[in-house]
C-alpha cells in the first residue's frame, strides 16, 4: 500500500486543521489505517486508528475530543485527520500508516502494527 499525506501547515493555538492521507494498492480498502506524530526531540505517538470499515475508531487520550479520524465510505482508501482546538504541543510531523491490525486500546499501538507509512507532513502551532 502507497501512502500520501497531505494538509499540514501553520496554525494558530484553538485552529483547526485538516489532514488527508490517500491510499493506492489492491488490499488498501481492507486495512485499518491511523496517524502517528513525531515532535521534536520525542519518539514517535499514537494519534488514532481506524478499522478497515471505518465502524470503529480508537484515540490517543491528548487527542481525544480534539481530533476526529474518518475514512471515506465507499472505496475507503482516502484517511482524513480533523484537528480542533490545536494547541502548541501538537506540534510535529504527523505520519499516516495502513496495516492489517486494529486495536480499541490506544496503548496497544507501537507503530510495528503498521506496515506501510506515508511521507509525512508538518503541522505547527504557535503560541
Amino acid at each position: 500500500v502507497q501512502l500520501q499525506a497531505s494538509g499540514g501547515g501553520l496554525v494558530q493555538t484553538g485552529g483547526s486543521l485538516t489532514l488527508s492521507c490517500a491510499a493506492a494498492g489492491r488490499t488498501s480498502s481492507t486495512y485499518a489505517m491511523g496517524w502517528f506524530r513525531r515532535a521534536p526531540g520525542k519518539d514517535r505517538e499514537f494519534v488514532a486508528a481506524i478499522n478497515w470499515s471505518g465502524h470503529f475508531t480508537v484515540y490517543a487520550d491528548s487527542v481525544k475530543g480534539r481530533f476526529t479520524i474518518s475514512r471515506d465510505s465507499a472505496a475507503r482508501n482516502m484517511l482524513s485527520l480533523q484537528m480542533n482546538g490545536l494547541k502548541p504541543e501538537d506540534t510535529a510531523v504527523y505520519f499516516c500508516a495502513a496495516g492489517r491490525v486494529y486495536y480499541g486500546d490506544s496503548s496497544a499501538y507501537t507503530g510495528g502494527e503498521f506496515d506501510s507509512w506515508g511521507q509525512g507532513t508538518q503541522v505547527t502551532v504557535s503560541s
